[in-house]
């Protein structure tokens, strides 16, 4: 069977201090060499829904990521919600999924580890994202499984009957 034609935008920021597309892009390359991906960059997370649409009207991609790191003051998490409704109003105004892929500052216990988060959460939300855009039935085997982005999967519920 022939692989399914698919473009993927890739929207990233300057203020994250991981450069989290050449994750994304990496993971697509290795795993899914028939992808093709488009870079744009933005200032901040907050730029990161408008960086979709102005993308989407010059490159039609199937699908999006956007890609941020948010700050760990307290004014970055409300800012990092205002971003979150701002992807959430972009997805419906292009009717495609953007998967939105956030780190904070503060999940990681040191450096070492936040950019341990950054990788994989990046290149897990790769995958799902060429899943969704040329196989999305795939992803049903993995409904249920507690499959996590960032951090080991946290593994099914089991309750003995």
């Amino acid at each position: 069977m022939k692989a399914k034609p698919c473009k993927i935008g890739i929207v990233d920021t300057m203020f994250a201090r991981v450069d989290m597309a050449a994750f994304a892009i990496d993971e697509l390359k290795r795993k899914f060499p028939h992808i093709k991906t488009v870079r744009y960059t933005v200032p901040g997370i907050k730029d990161l829904a408008v960086g979709c649409v102005l993308l989407d009207k010059k490159e039609h991609c199937d699908i999006y990521m956007a890609l941020g790191m948010v700050g760990g003051a307290p004014i970055d998490t409300q800012c990092a919600h205002e971003a979150s409704i701002g992807v959430q109003l972009a997805k419906m105004k292009l009717s495609k999924h953007i998967i939105e892929v956030f780190v904070f500052a503060h999940e990681g216990k040191d450096e070492q580890d936040l950019y341990s988060i950054f990788e994989d959460r990046t290149r897990k939300h790769a995958v799902n994202a060429a899943l969704l855009a040329t196989a999305p039935q795939e992803l049903e085997k993995f409904a249920g499984m507690g499959k996590r982005q960032g951090r080991p999967d946290a593994g099914p519920i089991r309750v003995e009957k």
